[in-house]
């Protein structure tokens, strides 16, 4: 994880926050690859959870909501974690996250810890003019609940019934006791979320088995590693109250296995908890049968900066090779999945004092723009394949003297470093064969 943080920072996929000052805990920063990276990420949800469906529609709710939302939802009485302080190093920590609750795992005192406390996860802000109670309201810790307030206004103007889903991507904040493992813990993240609704009819396991496999697919189709992946089965004393059935989504970080994503089976729980403290009716009227009910409720919630996490641990790869004359040679890469590279083709002018190799080279770059993610540079042609190597570029294409001659370009591949020449009209296609 060091070695990825230093690479994150290095070339510019994430910062810490407000690093200037001295940073703030569980807050971060996406660089000008990063920014990418995850919109990359996002899209590449979106587009196989909404755009390619018939059934599924766009939602995006504020992140204040009416207080009454979250007592509603159970977030106010529930939504708490269990905290010690160790009192010699003073240190704090997660009560369930501790392996051994009679020693600190950071100073080593033996049975320093205070008695466990309560802690309500959610932040709270103020709306209007007056910092009291009468203002008092929280930014939103999921965006869940956005949609079940909506649920009949989305399926009145979207005409829809059910089976239908509402998705959306959106900003979420819980106030962590303890932060960490870079942004894997922190306390403001975006969610994508699909709230799946279904009939009572006997086939909701069936749409329940359905989207957890599609989640397979998705993770498997952007190459991650499979045996680093593992969907976890939650048995009946693992699962929420309410809860039918759970997957969860989990990757083998480097400190272990954590969640990415949860696929649950929640039932009517939400619906019917909204109705019943606002008292308005968030049931379906089916035209056909002339009868209200409540569906039931498939979600699949996975936390955004926790994927873009995954991808960019599950691509990094320290290289070493010998070359001819059995020099070790080393070099990091990763190996992006090339729709989700923040740069898919890179091009370079071999010279960059020679005028026209760097118009040549900047034409090109100009005419892939449109096409593809594609950034321009020169320099050093090592220390340019070195760089684009270790931000995940999948080619490489390089301007030099015998362009100027018959009009043809190298290309260059991140994962076999193999290089080819190819007639500049042939370039786009060459391309678009391997991307």
């Amino acid at each position: 994880m060091e070695e990825i943080t230093a690479l994150a920072k290095r070339r510019g996929f994430i910062f810490q926050s407000s690093e200037i000052y001295g940073g703030i805990n569980g807050f971060w920063d996406y660089g000008p690859l990063g920014a990418v990276l995850k919109r990359n990420v996002k899209d590449a949800w979106w587009r196989d959870t909404v755009e390619l469906r018939d059934d599924v529609v766009a939602f995006d709710s504020s992140i204040v909501m009416h207080p009454l939302t979250w007592k509603a939802s159970g977030h106010v009485d529930a939504f708490h974690d269990v905290f010690v302080d160790c009192k010699v190093c003073k240190h704090r920590f997660r009560f369930d996250h501790l392996k051994d609750a009679s020693s600190c795992p950071d100073c080593g005192s033996k049975n320093s810890f205070t008695e466990p406390r309560s802690f309500n996860l959610m932040m709270k802000t103020f709306v209007g003019p007056m910092d009291d109670t009468s203002s008092e309201t929280y930014l939103r810790p999921e965006t869940a609940q956005g949609i079940f307030v909506n649920f009949k206004n989305v399926y009145q103007t979207a005409r829809r019934r059910p089976p239908f889903g509402i998705a959306q991507i959106g900003k979420s904040f819980r106030n962590e006791i303890t932060p960490g493992n870079f942004t894997f813990r922190v306390r403001e993240f975006e969610q994508a979320e699909l709230e799946y609704f279904v009939p009572d009819d006997g086939n909701d396991m069936d749409v329940f088995r359905e989207w957890v496999e599609r989640r397979k697919a998705w993770y498997a189709s952007y190459g991650i590693a499979p045996g680093r992946l593992r969907f976890y089965e939650l048995g009946e004393k693992e699962r929420p109250h309410y809860a039918r059935a759970g997957v969860d989504v989990e990757y083998m970080f480097p400190w272990g296995w954590g969640e990415l994503e949860s696929i649950a089976h929640r039932g009517t729980y939400d619906l019917d908890a909204h109705m019943k403290l606002s008292g308005k009716d968030l049931q379906f009227f089916d035209e056909a049968s002339k009868t209200h009910y409540t569906p039931l409720l498939i979600e699949s919630s996975a936390g955004m900066d926790r994927t873009t996490l995954t991808f960019l641990i599950d691509a990094y790869e320290r290289e070493t090779s010998d070359d001819p004359n059995g020099k070790t040679t080393e070099r990091t890469v990763l190996r992006f999945h090339p729709k989700i590279a923040p740069v898919q083709v890179a091009v370079f002018s071999l010279a960059r004092n020679k005028p026209e190799l760097v118009e040549r080279a900047r034409t090109v770059e100009g005419s892939l723009r449109p096409v593809w993610r594609t950034q321009y540079d020169e320099g050093n042609i090592g220390q340019l394949y070195r760089r684009q190597d270790e931000i995940g570029t999948p080619f490489c294409v390089t301007i030099d003297y015998e362009t100027l001659a018959d009009g043809s370009v190298t290309v260059r591949s991140r994962d076999s470093m193999l290089q080819d020449r190819v007639p500049a009209d042939r370039l786009e296609m060459h391309l678009r064969e391997r991307l």
